[in-house]
């Protein structure tokens, strides 16, 4: 399931009734799991010493990121 996909179902599965208290930790949730993947991703490419870390700003490297991961 894609970022997109896993933010539009929480919201949506409280829209009827929305309550911070559902839906923050779930969109928290989701955002750290991102957070971590990317890094993950970030530092395995550092390590590889590939050539697009040096070549592109973080907001590049994100969107290949994102990319890569069909998201």
């Amino acid at each position: 399931m894609t970022l997109k996909e896993k933010l539009f179902n929480i919201v949506f599965d409280n829209a009827w009734e929305y309550k911070p208290e559902n839906t923050t930790p779930e969109l928290e949730k989701i955002a750290d799991e991102f957070a971590i993947e990317f890094a993950e991703w970030y530092l395995d490419l550092w390590n590889r010493n590939d050539s697009s870390f040096d070549d592109n700003s973080p907001q590049k490297l994100l969107e290949i990121y994102k990319r890569e991961q069909g998201l």
